[in-house]
């Protein structure tokens, strides 16, 4: 959000949601990590919201509710480990939830 008292909620009784379209790109981005993998990440936008105007500057308030979505395309086998099996007795246990 921009503008707004720092550490304060805003007044979201009022608040509208706001449309949009993507001006270019489709957003993604991929960034080489210094152990040689790669990921892709994408801003999986869900609401932009107005909520009103900053009383400083006069200017509108938005917040956008997001969620980072993180794909791994890349990685180095030395990084790479067997995936955990559960044992045939206890077919339905997940690793690490015992």
């Amino acid at each position: 959000m921009m503008g707004g008292v720092p550490g304060q909620q805003p007044d979201l009784s009022n608040a509208e949601i706001v449309d949009y379209s993507p001006l270019e790109g489709d957003g993604r981005i991929r960034l080489k990590l210094k152990d040689g993998s790669i990921i892709e990440v994408k801003l999986e936008i869900m609401n932009i919201l107005r909520a009103g105007n900053d009383p400083n500057t006069g200017l509108p308030a938005y917040i956008v509710q997001s969620a980072p979505m993180v794909r791994l395309v890349e990685c180095p086998k030395e990084l790479r480990k067997s995936p955990m099996r559960p044992s045939p007795r206890d077919a339905k246990s997940v690793p690490g939830f015992a």
